[in-house]
């Protein structure tokens, strides 16, 4: 197995991912995410979702068609193996056209071999709270 970069600070993590998109390589966008991820894609409509499957789903697509993924980070804050992220990003395909952006919200954790992952991910925006 090829050694795959590491984002050695969290607000690598979103380069990492764009390298390994521009290069249609799906395992490499997979290492970005921690193994127990949660995802909110539609806050508004959908309940999160969860896990290295479901990222796969999401960019098996996108990395297929070696989309472009901008990202820029705002905003950081590290406490031990956790922080957290806001930026924004815009996706677009190989000829420039615009395919989706947002402004995010991620928590992220270390792994044991040093490298940051999304724990938890927020693209759009940050669910509502659930009143019960």
């Amino acid at each position: 197995m090829t050694e795959r970069k590491i984002a050695e600070r969290p607000h690598q993590i979103v380069e990492r991912v764009a390298e390994f998109m521009a290069a249609g390589d799906l395992e490499g966008v997979v290492s970005m995410f921690h193994p127990d991820v949660r995802i909110a894609m539609d806050p508004d409509n959908a309940e999160p979702i969860q896990g290295h499957d479901a990222v796969r789903e999401i960019f098996a697509g996108p990395c297929e068609a070696r989309v472009i993924l901008k990202g820029s980070v705002s905003g950081e804050m590290i406490n031990g193996d956790h922080a957290i992220l806001q930026g924004e990003w815009t996706m677009e395909g190989q000829d420039g056209t615009p395919m989706g952006g947002g402004t995010s919200t991620e928590v992220v954790k270390q792994l044991p071999n040093g490298g940051w992952t999304y724990f938890i991910d927020c693209p759009i925006s940050v669910p509502k709270p659930v009143r019960r």
